[in-house]
């Protein structure tokens, strides 16, 4: 947990963490647009790739951006499975039958029980856990010694194995994007970045002031709120709490002695900030100055510029293919 990126602002020196925050903000709004027009699985995955050039550019680690997926992985792993389960367009490629026998689903639950045990030893558990789950498929499919009690064919078509790669390319590039974002920009930055993109609103009487304040305090507080639950959870640990063994029934006991106390920190954090915005003279509605005017310069103009280009290339793209 104390690993997740989420909202969290990372220091750096790099053209990421000086560009304007405004640029940030349409730049990552173009590219969604350019993102979910794309219909071409090569177009996707050269996307992906000057995603990943851009990133050592920019001086953003990837192990950083592989925190803010982590979250999603199950997501991810949820949606590319599901697809090729039941997409069946196209041309049949193989097909997989498993076979359920008393020894083959006795070393398949052996494996899986091993590999609950075994994960907290290990730091790539993500990893640990496709290679169980390749050896499980292949002691199914290819160990069969007694009479089954049930088998089970999995299909899979052209369509649903490109289509579950193209949708697994497009999240991640989703989610890179916003993990960059959030990464490269202080809060305060973001929060006024957000108040100038959303300004034109004002003529259709939106205060966008109050929005663009939410979205910055939402943004602020799930890193601290992560790290109190971290805290937490290493304060219970101590004290002989294991989040990791015990029956379903221990389990919830144990959630719940995490989210009391997570809620009594939200309201005390909610009445601090109540406190400190009041002690600033802080009126919804009203006019504000600010401390720190933002700049545009050159780089700025370029990087919108080329964001602009990459979303007319890919609605071409999709109109000429």
């Amino acid at each position: 947990m104390k690993n997740i990126v989420i909202g969290r602002y990372i220091p750096g020196d790099s053209f990421l963490y000086r560009m304007d925050p405004r640029v940030k903000l349409i730049a990552l709004f173009l590219l969604f647009v350019a993102v979910f027009v794309i219909d071409e699985l090569w177009v996707m995955g050269g996307a992906l790739l000057g995603i990943l050039i851009l990133l050592p550019l920019g001086k953003i680690s990837l192990k950083k951006v592989y925190f803010g997926l982590r979250p999603l992985l199950f997501l991810l792993i949820f949606t590319f499975v599901f697809q090729i389960l039941f997409n069946t367009q196209g041309r049949l490629l193989t097909t997989l039958r498993l076979e359920f026998d008393p020894l083959n689903t006795a070393i398949a639950g052996g494996l899986f029980i091993a590999w609950l045990f075994l994960k907290r030893f290990t730091k790539f558990t993500f990893l640990s856990f496709l290679g169980v789950f390749a050896a499980i498929l292949t002691v199914l499919s290819q160990l069969t010694i007694y009479l089954p009690f049930g088998t089970y064919t999995i299909a899979i078509y052209e369509e649903g194995l490109l289509f579950a790669i193209f949708i697994l390319l497009r999240l991640i590039i989703i989610v890179t994007l916003s993990t960059i974002l959030t990464i490269t920009t202080k809060p305060t930055d973001l929060n006024l970045g957000l108040e100038r993109v959303l300004k034109p609103l004002k003529v259709i009487k939106v205060n966008t002031e109050e929005i663009a304040m939410i979205i910055g305090i939402a943004l602020r507080y799930i890193p601290t709120l992560l790290d109190e639950a971290n805290k937490i959870i290493l304060a219970q640990a101590s004290r002989g709490v294991d989040f990791q063994e015990g029956k379903f029934k221990d389990k919830i006991v144990q959630i719940i002695s995490l989210l009391v106390p997570m809620f009594i920190i939200s309201f005390q954090r909610s009445d601090e900030l109540a406190n400190a915005m009041e002690a600033r003279c802080f009126v919804p509605g009203k006019p504000r100055t600010r401390l720190n005017q933002l700049i545009w310069k050159p780089l700025d103009s370029v990087v919108l510029a080329v964001t602009f280009l990459f979303m007319v290339a890919s609605i071409g793209v999709r109109i000429l293919w």
